[in-house]
């Protein structure tokens, strides 16, 4: 986006990405805060998926693997990892590679923190009837 796109403009990209990444999970998010601070929401859809998100510089994946290792790493996030568990299988991560980055995380992060997410995380999978992996 440019300088010159209004803040309509901008917004409406926003959802673009938004529903490509989060799909329905995202839209639950903008509902929730609508009675609390829109404002938020706004800066969400058309800062935060506008912007950041849709920049070329990484693969929608790539984004998805670094947000759950943040989301992971920051610890109380379990409702944003749900979210963003189902982008990332939204945009192609397999379960076993979500997975696998959140048993990296516990190095990084420790153990509670990397239990935490994949307790987050399977709850997902098997909401999306992902479950067992088979490992």
């Amino acid at each position: 986006m440019n300088d010159s796109t209004t803040r309509e403009e901008r917004f409406a990209h926003g959802m673009e990405v938004l529903d490509k990444v989060d799909g329905e999970a995202g839209r639950r998010v903008l509902d929730a805060l609508a009675d609390i601070n829109p404002e938020l929401g706004h800066q969400v859809v058309a800062w935060a998926f506008g912007e950041i998100y849709d920049r070329p510089g990484l693969a929608p994946r790539d984004r998805q693997l670094v947000t759950l290792g943040m989301l992971t790493a920051l610890g109380g996030c379990e409702a944003q990892l749900d979210v963003h568990v189902n982008a990332a299988l939204n945009v192609g991560l397999t379960p076993e590679q979500i997975v696998e980055a959140l048993t990296h995380s516990a190095v990084y992060c420790g153990m509670p923190r990397a239990l935490n997410a994949t307790l987050a995380a399977k709850k997902v999978f098997a909401e999306r009837r992902l479950l067992p992996l088979g490992g």
